[in-house]
């Protein structure tokens, strides 16, 4: 496969976004990470996605913004506490608590400007709808209708070579998407999915449990976990 000259990775260091990066990587010469540090509750991940990135030598850029302005979710304001479950089936059919306000509209926004700025037209994110809690900012029809916004609000409006979106996941099941990331050899033991806040996983939150059940559908343990019982963390 010919290799795509330059692309913008979202990452946030979960499991979707970190195989994004390894498929970034199969198809692009160069690649950036991009990553947000928007005053979550679960900071760590933006420590982990630095060490992963570092391993690979692909550069790491975070921008900042505040998020705690807005509110409204219980991943930027700590006095809305993380829903906790037993059980997945018990994940609901509205957005829940830790939606976070528009965020990858938001996320998306400043990302295309970014890399219009370094001359980058192609975006690449790990959106996903299936195993996953009912994000209205994950869709396909979302994703599109960004896209159609980034190429009308930016330079490429006047440019024959406009913005494209990947978002190669959106409709996969979390297992093979971590099947499609073990097939690019994508190291997972530094992927943060806990709402928590902590490097060891809750267990309880949604996204620890869909985590939970696609390596059990993989068949093989979380990566992990297996580091963290080795530096003694578990």
């Amino acid at each position: 496969m010919k290799k795509m000259p330059s692309s913008l990775v979202l990452f946030s260091g979960g499991i979707d976004s970190t195989t994004a990066l390894y498929w970034a990587r199969s198809r692009f010469k160069q690649v950036t990470s991009l990553s947000f540090a928007y005053g979550q509750r679960h900071k760590i991940e933006i420590k982990l996605a630095r060490k992963l990135t570092k391993k690979l030598n692909i550069p790491h850029i975070i921008l900042r913004l505040d998020m705690n302005q807005i509110g409204g979710s219980a991943l930027t304001d700590t006095q809305i506490p993380v829903p906790e479950i037993d059980r997945i089936e018990e994940i609901g059919t509205d957005p829940p608590a830790t939606y976070v306000p528009f965020r990858n509209g938001i996320f998306l926004s400043m990302a295309a400007a970014w890399a219009e700025a370094n001359s980058i037209r192609d975006l690449v994110c790990g959106f996903n709808i299936v195993d996953s809690p009912p994000y209205p900012d994950t869709r396909p029809a979302f994703v599109s209708a960004m896209i159609k916004a980034i190429n009308l609000g930016t330079t490429t409006s006047l440019d024959k070579e406009k913005f494209v979106l990947h978002a190669p996941f959106i409709r996969m099941k979390k297992s093979y998407i971590i099947q499609k990331g073990l097939a690019l050899n994508a190291d997972y033991s530094y992927s943060i999915s806990c709402y928590a806040g902590a490097e060891v996983p809750c267990l309880k939150c949604s996204s620890c449990l869909l985590r939970q059940q696609a390596w059990e559908e993989v068949g093989q343990k979380d990566p992990l976990l297996v580091r963290l019982e080795k530096e003694g963390k578990l």
